[in-house]
């Protein structure tokens, strides 16, 4: 996991960040579905993130 001094490049990069927080989340017992507002301060936005468990095809690692 990126500490905040650490910038993402790309989408990629993002997506691999989020999976392994939620993983994290996850195998500590956390229930990581629903939304999380996530407030910023004036210098950044904030945004509503929406976590929905969704069923796996043939094709997840």
């Amino acid at each position: 996991m990126t500490s905040e001094g650490t910038s993402l490049t790309s989408k990629e990069e993002l997506n691999a960040e989020l999976k392994a927080l939620l993983r994290r989340a996850y195998e500590s017992g956390i229930d990581v579905e629903g939304g999380f507002e996530c407030r910023n301060g004036v210098e950044h936005p904030d945004w509503d993130v929406i976590v929905t468990e969704v069923e796996k095809n043939e094709h997840s690692e």
